[in-house]
């Protein structure tokens, strides 16, 4: 069952963690930062193989742990935004134009990888 939102325990050797409640960046898992698991406030990429629940699973969270999560994943937002000296607007700006040509950019990063 999922409790609340957190960032979670940040592993200093960057190991892949799947399913728990521990590990921010970890997959498959509850209430931490990490990608493919329930009630974690962000997303969070360590870099590792991705691990998914169920939708069923994910749509049984509780409408008090999601609104927590999205309040804390709005608050994260706000505060990267600050350390980077970025507006609001400047964000949605930046994400209008970058959106537009994440495509090419992608394919561009793929052929370069390749050439090196």
């Amino acid at each position: 069952d999922v409790s609340s939102p957190k960032h979670g325990k940040v592993d200093p050797d960057n190991m892949p963690h799947v399913g728990g409640n521990t590990w921010a960046g970890g997959t498959g898992g509850r209430d931490t930062a990490g990608l493919g698991g329930k009630g974690g406030p962000y997303r969070l990429d360590a870099g590792h193989r991705v691990y998914q629940i169920s939708q069923a699973e994910k749509d049984a969270v509780p409408e008090e742990v999601k609104r927590a999560a999205q309040e804390m994943g709005e608050k994260a937002f706000k505060q990267r935004l600050k350390e980077i000296q970025m507006s609001e607007y400047d964000a949605s700006t930046y994400e209008r134009f970058s959106g537009a040509v994440r495509r090419q950019v992608q394919s561009l990063r793929i052929i370069l990888d390749n050439l090196q």
